[in-house]
């Protein structure tokens, strides 16, 4: 009969005899082999410095004095979903925006133009009309946050939309103030597309858009004063995208510096925005100029940006 071979070969406890390694006489049996230092580690090199992850510093005299509205955290990543508008710059519209802009700088010197800067630029200027408020996703977040931006894209058709009036709204954390072009025309429209993605953000513990939100496109902004120093001076805020400023709790004074020394203003002057509507808001209304066509939604997550066309 052939004996079973093992896949191990384990040592019997009745052979006779031990590995060499371990037999010794019976004069050595008590005595300990002498120990062996351990082995030095070698120390692994230095990264090169390109190699080093960066961390985003806020550092506002790298943006004109703009902050963060949250704090850097590795692996998250901010996210906010608009509708495009793309303004050919020899449109009326744009000319009627460049009008625009020049007559609120003379009433606010410290004004700073959104897609307007580059006059003798080739391409169109961009245009954002908000969807969400600025969300935080981390990474495993972002593909289901784009399959909700898709699903919401496919299942809303295109529609026509319109500007109505230009208004001055501050951010949530009263930082900055803008001079923006509110929607009239297609506002519904828009508050059902923003509305396909609160089950989304729900599920991923992100705040809703508002209630009763104010669709808009910011063309100007300015740096406010300290938060802290307006609490007592300014509304409270609003359910609107932005919170809109009181014209009648206007802290005093004109531009100071702020900690950074970049130029700060209490708001606009009551009457900047009044005196804008009455010379553009009737040329802002009429057909093919500040009337125009949502088919496209854009998300950008980090400094990626994904689009989907609106329904046919």
């Amino acid at each position: 009969m052939k004996r079973c071979i093992s896949l191990v070969d384990y040592a019997s406890s009745d052979e006779e005899s031990e590995p060499p390694e371990t037999q010794s006489s019976s004069i050595n049996a008590d005595v300990e082999p002498p120990s062996q230092p351990p082995k030095k580690l070698k120390k692994l090199p230095t990264l090169p410095a390109y190699l080093a992850p960066v961390a985003p510093v806020d550092n506002p005299a790298l943006h004109q004095g703009r902050r963060r509205t949250a704090p850097h955290i590795e692996g998250q990543f901010a996210a906010y979903v608009y509708v495009p508008l793309l303004v050919n710059r020899r449109s009326r519209l744009h000319g009627v925006l460049l009008r625009i802009f020049e007559a609120a700088k003379v009433a606010v010197p410290l004004l700073h133009p959104i897609g307007l800067a580059d006059a003798d630029g080739a391409g169109p200027v961009e245009l954002h009309i908000s969807l969400t408020r600025p969300t935080y996703l981390r990474a495993h977040q972002r593909a289901e946050f784009k399959q909700a931006v898709r699903n919401a894209a496919k299942t809303t058709q295109k529609f026509s939309a319109s500007f109505a009036t230009l208004a001055e709204l501050t951010n949530g954390e009263r930082t900055r103030t803008f001079l923006t072009l509110e929607i009239g025309a297609g506002h519904d429209n828009l508050k059902e597309l923003s509305n396909r993605l609160t089950p989304t953000l729900k599920a991923i513990r992100q705040k809703e858009f508002y209630e009763d939100p104010r669709f808009h496109a910011s063309i100007a902004w300015a740096l406010l004063h300290n938060p802290e120093e307006q609490a007592d001076t300014t509304s409270p805020h609003s359910d609107s995208t932005l919170a809109s400023s009181s014209s009648n709790a206007r802290p005093p004074g004109g531009p100071t510096c702020g900690e950074d020394t970049f130029p700060t203003i209490p708001c606009f002057p009551d009457s900047m925005v009044p005196k804008l509507r009455a010379d553009f808001s009737r040329e802002l209304a009429q057909v093919g100029v500040g009337t125009f066509e949502a088919e496209e939604v854009r998300v950008r997550i980090g400094k990626e940006v994904s689009r989907w066309r609106l329904r046919d």
